[in-house]
């Protein structure tokens, strides 16, 4: 019998998408999925999408800002509001975002959320590329 459970976090193409040996699309099921999705709405700048314009994220606008703790709170709340609206699946914990001290033009923003139907913890580190400066 079908666990419902994770019928619930459902299947969906493997992003980027690419085709297998097969030549069909690549899939990814449950727990992958929801990661997948998690990028997908992180990657997506608002108004992107014409059907869709309301979805992603305005992490986008923070790519020619500094480095520093300003932005990583604008990253944290960014994430949190587009996960929020987009990603039903998930209970987000904590997004901790902060500067890479090995690559100056890199913020890691690391994601703990737990599967609803689950309750699965899990975590995700979102690399994120901006224009370096001051820290």
């Amino acid at each position: 019998m079908p666990d419902p459970t994770k019928d619930f976090l459902g299947a969906g193409w493997k992003f980027p998408p690419r085709l297998n040996s097969r030549g069909q699309l690549e899939l990814v099921q449950q727990e992958q999925d929801v990661e997948e999705a998690i990028r997908i709405i992180l990657m997506t700048r608002k108004g992107e999408r014409p059907m869709r314009p309301e979805f992603g994220s305005d992490l986008h606008t923070l790519v020619f800002a500094p480095n520093n703790p300003s932005t990583c709170g604008l990253a944290r709340r960014f994430v949190r509001e587009a996960l929020a609206r987009w990603e039903p699946r998930i209970n987000v914990d904590e997004v901790i975002a902060r500067p890479d001290p090995a690559h100056p033009e890199r913020m890691l923003i690391e994601i703990s959320y737990r599967t609803v139907t689950t309750n699965s913890e899990r975590n995700l580190v979102f690399p994120f590329y901006v224009i370096p400066g001051e820290n």
